[in-house]
Order: C-alpha cells, then sequence, then structure tokens
C-alpha cells in the first residue's frame, strides 16, 4: 500500500492545532448540528433563502427560545454548516448538504441512534476487546445476537446504514455472481435477507442456502414467506464463532456481502476454512466489502476507517473494517486462490472472487 496521508501537503502549526481543537469539540459539535437539523433550524435557513434569517425572527416564530438558538447556531457556524452575513444567519453548501444527501443523513443517525452512548466505553472495549458499549442498547454479548430485537431507533437507524450502502451494488454484480450459472448458492451472513431476495429474482431456477443465527433467519424466514419464495430457500441456523459447526457443503457459489468484518482475524479465518470446505469442485467464494484502501476519494475511506471503533464498541468488540490484501492473505491461508478483483461497486465497494487450490 502506497503512503497515505488525510492533511493537507503543508499545513501551518495553528492549522494543526486548530484541527486537533475540532478533534476535541467534536462531540459538542456533533449534537449541536444534528440538533439544528432535526428540529428544523437548517430548514428555516434554507427557506430564507441567500438573504438569510437574523436571531430575532427566528425566535419570533416561537419555535426555538432566543437562548437555543444562540447556543445551537453559534456551534453550527463554527463548524462552517452556516454563515453569518449582517447578523443574518445563512445555510452554506455543508448545511445544504446535511438537509438533502441521504448518506449524510444516515450516517448521523447511525452515529446518534447506535453508536453514540455506546462509545462513551471505547476505551474499556479496545483494552478488552469486548463491546461494552451494547448495553448503551440492550444486554447482548454480540450485537448480532440482539440485532432482532433492537429497540427503536436503533434499529431503524442500524438497518438504513447497513442496508443503503450494499442495496445499491446488488444489481450490479448479480450478473458476475451468475456469470457460472450456479444452482446452489449459499450466502452465508445473510442479514435481513437482501441479497437473497434479490437473487431469488435474478434467477428462478437457483437454489438459496441461507447460513446465519436463528434470530436473523427467523426475520428472512417471515419474509420469504410473504414474498412466496420460501421453498426455493433452505435456512441453516449457524454460530458463526464454533469452528465446529459445518456449513453445507457441495455449493457452487458462495457468496459473503459486508460479513467478515463483523469479526476478528481468527474467527475469520475459520469461516473461510469452513466455506472452502463446503465449495464443489471448480466452486467460487466470492467476498462485496467496503475496504478503506480501495477507495478513489478520501470521503470514503475517512468514513470507512471511522466506522471501525464502532465495532469495537457496539458490535462485537475485536472486528473493522479490513484492508483488501487481509482478506486475501486470509483467503489464501484457506486454501483459495483469488481469481477476479474490482473496485467502485455502488458507493464503495469492492469485489474479490476465489476458488478452491486443487491439490
Amino acid at each position: 500500500m502506497q503512503d497515505k496521508s488525510f492533511a493537507p501537503s503543508r499545513q501551518t502549526a495553528m492549522d494543526a492545532r486548530f484541527d486537533v481543537q475540532k478533534i476535541a469539540f467534536g462531540p459538542i459539535v456533533f449534537q449541536c448540528v444534528r440538533y439544528a437539523w432535526k428540529r428544523g433550524m437548517l430548514q428555516e435557513l434554507a427557506d430564507a433563502g441567500e438573504t438569510g434569517r437574523p436571531i430575532d425572527e427566528l425566535a419570533a416564530t416561537g419555535r426555538w427560545t432566543r437562548y437555543a438558538l444562540t447556543v445551537v447556531l453559534e456551534t453550527c457556524l463554527s463548524a462552517g454548516v452556516i454563515d453569518l452575513h449582517n447578523d443574518h444567519y445563512v445555510l452554506n453548501k455543508a448545511g445544504y448538504i446535511l438537509l438533502t444527501d441521504s448518506i449524510s443523513q444516515i450516517n448521523m443517525d447511525f452515529m446518534h441512534d447506535v453508536c453514540y452512548q455506546g462509545l462513551f466505553d471505547l476505551d474499556r472495549s479496545l483494552d478488552e476487546q469486548a463491546p461494552h458499549g451494547l448495553a448503551a442498547i440492550g444486554p447482548w454479548e454480540t450485537l448480532y445476537q440482539g440485532l432482532a430485537h433492537f429497540p427503536e431507533p436503533a434499529r431503524s437507524s442500524w438497518l438504513r446504514f447497513d442496508h443503503h450502502y450494499s442495496d445499491t451494488s446488488f444489481p450490479e454484480v448479480l450478473p458476475e455472481v451468475f456469470s457460472s450459472r450456479p444452482r446452489r448458492l449459499m450466502d452465508i451472513g445473510a442479514n435481513t435477507g437482501k441479497f437473497c431476495l434479490a437473487a431469488l429474482e435474478f434467477d428462478p431456477h437457483v437454489e438459496l442456502h441461507l447460513v446465519d443465527l436463528p434470530g436473523q433467519l427467523a426475520v428472512i424466514d417471515t419474509t420469504l414467506e410473504e414474498r412466496g419464495l420460501r421453498s426455493r430457500a433452505t435456512l441453516h441456523p449457524v454460530d458463526m464463532l464454533d469452528p465446529a459447526q459445518p456449513f453445507p457443503a457441495d455449493m457452487d457459489v458462495i457468496w459473503m456481502s459486508q460479513f467478515l468484518s463483523c469479526f476478528s482475524e481468527a474467527v475469520i479465518a475459520s469461516i473461510l476454512e469452513r466455506a472452502t470446505k463446503a465449495l464443489r469442485s471448480g466452486g467460487r467464494l466470492i467476498i462485496m466489502d467496503t475496504f478503506w484502501d480501495r477507495q478513489k476519494y478520501d470521503i470514503a475511506a475517512y468514513c470507512l476507517i471511522n466506522t471501525s471503533p464502532y465495532f469495537t464498541a457496539i458490535a462485537s468488540g475485536n472486528s473493522k473494517v479490513y484492508r483488501a490484501d487481509d482478506y486475501i492473505r486470509l483467503c489464501r491461508e484457506a486454501g483459495l486462490t483469488v481469481t477476479a478483483q474490482r473496485d467502485g461497486i455502488g458507493y464503495c465497494h469492492s469485489l474479490l472472487e476465489f476458488t478452491r487450490c486443487e491439490v
């Protein structure tokens, strides 16, 4: 991997010091900007156009106190979300993006509803490699055991975050998945069944095998029944953390999407070993995931890198967003040979394809 930096090539000491203060006050800025968005302050400024609105006019609407307006809007000003011209607050480009960009809104909701409180325990989670922050949401050992029972709004925000990134990529990769005309396709880490439904609709003859925890499969079971597709799918409850639990065998294609990042390297190695044994001769293992080192734009790499602490404090305690080379190395150790790599899928996905090494 080439050297990487997110800082400007030339940065003064004062600029660097300012960047550090942005980090120090980051939690306060996040909450104030979110309040301005959720409570309609930013929308009010958007409606006012280029002239903006003064504090007194905003307070006169009765929607917010003058005190709340001054505290929140001044923080938004410092964050670069709004500007101040002749005592009129004016929405700028960053504020407009927050009001209109779905990815930005999904990320904000995910951070607030799923991560914010639990990240207070990040230090303990890192030290002990256990998701201590998950206790802020529910009493489970890992997020995946409790996902089917998540309270709102955490559940909805988690699902939007998870699906928004993967759903846009499925249509692009399905022709590649079915290029070998597989009859037995296994989805390991089936989640809520989004890929399963897309695959069943893409090929009316394919036989789907879904592997996941019982709680997740129960949700998928209901969805398949409602869609009239239950007869074409077989559900296999498996505890991924137990290396003694095998995967169903004789698969033409094994698919994993945004799945392996949920686990430590040791568990990933175990999953890949079992997946390799489950492939028939000539079968393919296809991994679609978000690798921070394969991103064209720094904004994508930044978001992915900073998703890893969520895995630490909330999800599992010992997983992260990996580099592509990490997966390739672990697949080779499991007896797989990389046959294809493709980046730039959807928002930020890459596709890695492997076949089993034949002795």
